[in-house]
């Protein structure tokens, strides 16, 4: 059975969003340069995009839940590929922070509806898997795309960074006219109406698992160069070998935890992978001064970090289901979130002289709360099937 073209559309959004938010952090050095400034300085365009992010999600979904999700897509689309567009032209450094700003805007939306799109367009009991499908384009850009538009950047000049994704936008608007099929709009909803799922404990829970579990992993990844040079005594100019293991692992990791999860139940398949990534995390502070053992632990971590991806969102899903677009940008907050939370948790370790292994030890604390969160709530909500119905809506013009 071959790949449905359908969440194609999707994936090659991932791809985009993807690139355009991870390549950045190689290429700080030359932007700063080129635009005058400080790297610290140019590290605030990260911040400005996550911003974006946050703020952007429930805006975005709030205006758009009465419009069909193939228009919204598309809108979405075109504001991300514009923007990034006048990134690569962006004068000056106040110019370009604005404009991260508004390139960050549509990311939490376009996976928001994506999420929901993608499951929709599965059916029954292939939820997880489509909604793996979709996030495929994000590991892909880990893999392949953020090395290569790095070195790109590197050799020519950053600009054609921000070009490749606008070019990559394009494919996406091209791929979602002709492709994604026509789903039917919601009804009767506003925006107040699509925040109620805000008043729902069942809601906060896969919001905590999501920002406190995740981030255990990101104390991890945020400090991987220092610790993979420095403790596992692996060379700099190997480190991107190193990051292309982990994004094989996002790869893998995204696909198996999408096909376990519609197998044994999403709330299940979340205990056990953070169970695991907490596992990861304690070998990675135990073992990360033996290469080979630091080698096998970047994959594992990076499989790990996107494993539990698709059963969160259908969790949430089944936590909000008449709030499902609005819902899953805010599990993209979350995530955001988690990276804030494991970057700035792991680092105080770091600030009292600690080895940069530690970051890991303070993740493996960050997991277990969330591990602790996942239990209760399976606990809670583990045989509740509300939701499941909403999942399975048929679409108009959905023919293969």
């Amino acid at each position: 059975m071959g790949l449905d073209k359908r969440i194609l559309p999707l994936a090659i959004g991932g791809l985009g969003i993807g690139t355009t938010e991870f390549t950045v952090m190689g290429l700080l050095p030359d932007i700063a340069k080129s635009l005058q400034i400080s790297i610290p300085e140019a590290g605030h365009l990260i911040s400005a995009y996550a911003m974006g992010v946050v703020i952007g999600a429930p805006i975005l979904i709030g205006y758009s839940v009465k419009f069909p999700p193939k228009k919204v897509l598309i809108a979405l689309m075109v504001i991300f590929t514009l923007f990034n567009a006048l990134s690569a032209i962006a004068p000056d450094y106040t110019t370009m922070l604005i404009i991260r700003f508004l390139s960050g805007l549509p990311h939490g939306a376009f996976f928001g509806v994506g999420t929901v799109v993608a499951a929709r367009m599965a059916g029954k009991g292939k939820e997880a898997f489509y909604i793996s499908l979709m996030f495929t384009g994000l590991t892909v850009a880990n893999l392949a795309m953020v090395p290569l538009v790095t070195y790109i950047g590197h050799t020519f000049h950053w600009r054609w960074y921000f070009a490749i994704v606008a070019v990559i936008g394009l494919l996406t608007l091209i791929s979602l006219k002709l492709w994604l099929p026509v789903l039917e709009r919601k009804e009767d909803s506003h925006f107040l109406e699509e925040l109620k799922f805000l008043k729902s404990r069942q809601s906060w829970l896969v919001l905590l698992i999501t920002a406190i579990g995740f981030g255990g992993l990101f104390t991890w990844f945020s400090y991987i160069t220092p610790l993979m040079t420095i403790v596992a005594g692996i060379k700099e100019s190997q480190m991107a070998y190193v990051m292309i293991l982990a994004g094989g692992g996002m790869v893998v990791g995204n696909l198996v935890g999408g096909y376990i999860s519609d197998r044994m139940s999403p709330e299940k398949t979340c205990i056990l992978f953070i169970f695991l990534m907490m596992s990861a995390l304690a070998g990675v502070f135990f073992l990360s001064d033996n290469q080979t053992a630091a080698l096998i632990l970047t994959f594992v971590c990076g499989a790990l970090s996107m494993s539990v991806s698709a059963p969160i969102n259908i969790m949430m899903m089944k936590a909000a289901p008449k709030s499902e677009m609005m819902a899953a940008a805010f599990m993209q907050a979350a995530f955001n979130i988690a990276n804030a939370m494991g970057a700035f948790l792991g680092g105080i370790p770091l600030e009292h002289g600690f080895s940069f292994n530690y970051p890991s030890l303070v993740g493996v604390g960050m997991t277990f709360i969330g591990l602790v969160i996942a239990l209760r709530y399976k606990y809670l909500y583990g045989s509740q099937q509300q939701g499941e119905d909403d999942l399975a809506v048929e679409c108009v013009s959905c023919d293969k």
